[in-house]
């Protein structure tokens, strides 16, 4: 099984400035914002901050292997593609189920429309701007830099630095216990 790519925010440097959400937002609109309040489009950010009187952090899909979302979904409308987990709102029936399985709160219910009209819910998720060449617009325009995009191989590769290191530091002290003796 291949890992997914995810995006990581770290809360220590949140400022709480909500750019994330509102690039989110504009990146998955599919038309142009030039000046705000200038739209009629509908604020759908892909993840929510969440604030608290002691740290603030987005809350956004985790891309899971074994995503729980995808398990449960009954039509099969979020499944894993070119390492996120994505959903297919035409598939998408929004029985809500996904929202109940993902064990971050990630996934939340939006109204789809047609022709001005609005015609269902679906599940609404990070997809870790997958159509977007730039990479994820919440790590780009995060003034703080507390986004990181994680891929795969960064991931393994960062492992197995801190098990050599791991393995290092335990040999240095085996070795200085048995000199001891």
């Amino acid at each position: 099984m291949e890992w997914n790519t995810y995006v990581v925010a770290n809360p220590h440097k949140c400022i709480s400035c909500k750019a994330c959400e509102v690039s989110c937002a504009i990146a998955h609109l599919g038309t142009s914002v030039v000046t705000a309040g200038m739209t009629n489009a509908p604020f759908l950010p892909r993840l929510n901050l969440v604030q608290t009187p002691r740290v603030s952090a987005p809350i956004q899909c985790h891309h899971c292997e074994n995503a729980p979302c995808a398990a449960i979904c009954p039509v099969n409308a979020i499944a894993t593609r070119d390492n996120a987990v994505v959903v297919n709102a035409d598939k998408c029936i929004g029985c809500k189920s996904c929202i109940i399985a993902c064990p971050f709160g990630a996934v939340g219910l939006v109204p789809e429309y047609k022709n001005g009209q609005q015609e269902k819910m679906i599940a609404h998720k990070c997809d870790i701007c997958a159509e977007r060449k730039a990479g994820p617009a919440c790590v780009e325009t995060c003034p703080a830099s507390a986004f990181v995009v994680v891929k795969p191989d960064e991931l393994k590769e960062s492992i197995k630095s801190k098990r050599t290191a791991v393995v290092a530091s335990a040999s240095a002290a085996q070795t200085a216990i048995l000199e001891a003796r």
